[in-house]
């Protein structure tokens, strides 16, 4: 802890500073993410599977021809269909992540539990869309229900200090 020196030669401690929040930084990645990353559309464009006029409905109107076709294979589909479900579900999870983040902030949550919760969020979700998009093995697979519990808990854990906080507990 540094030290004041006063003009008596006395020697004040002075205040530590507050931790950053982190959680507008965690929010505007987790979106980036989210929306941006983990969309589909650019695996689908990879493969040419793309059709900007109604890109929803690429792989139901066109998937199964693409691989019938010798385009893709049919694991190149399923991955591109998993993609797919990973994006929607990084989208609708980001509305609890936004919510805790937000909910702790104005409650007075101390920053470095907010920060370790968000980054526990962040690397769950990262790790959750990898295992959902690339594993394909049914035992494997399972740790993508472990990664989005661990983000999930991330989250609800914020909620509930945050009300214990508001209710003075």
């Amino acid at each position: 802890m540094s030290s004041l020196v006063t003009a008596l030669g006395l020697r004040a401690t002075s205040p530590a500073l507050p931790a950053s929040n982190w959680a507008p930084a965690l929010l505007s990645w987790q979106f980036f993410f989210a929306y941006g990353l983990m969309s589909s559309r650019t695996l689908k464009q990879w493969y040419g599977l793309d059709h900007n006029s109604s890109p929803r409905e690429d792989l139901a109107k066109y998937g199964d021809s693409a691989v019938h076709s010798g385009k893709i294979t049919q694991k190149q589909l399923d991955m591109l269909k998993r993609n797919e479900a990973a994006h929607a579900n990084s989208v609708e999870n980001y509305t609890l992540f936004a919510v805790a983040l937000g909910f702790a902030t104005f409650s007075g949550i101390e920053t470095h539990l907010i920060n370790r919760a968000g980054l526990l969020y962040v690397s769950a979700r990262i790790l959750y869309g990898a295992v959902y998009i690339f594993i394909d093995h049914d035992l494997y697979s399972q740790i993508r229900g472990i990664t989005w519990w661990t983000g999930n808990i991330s989250c609800l854990w914020l909620l509930y200090r945050a009300g214990a906080k508001l209710n003075g507990a």
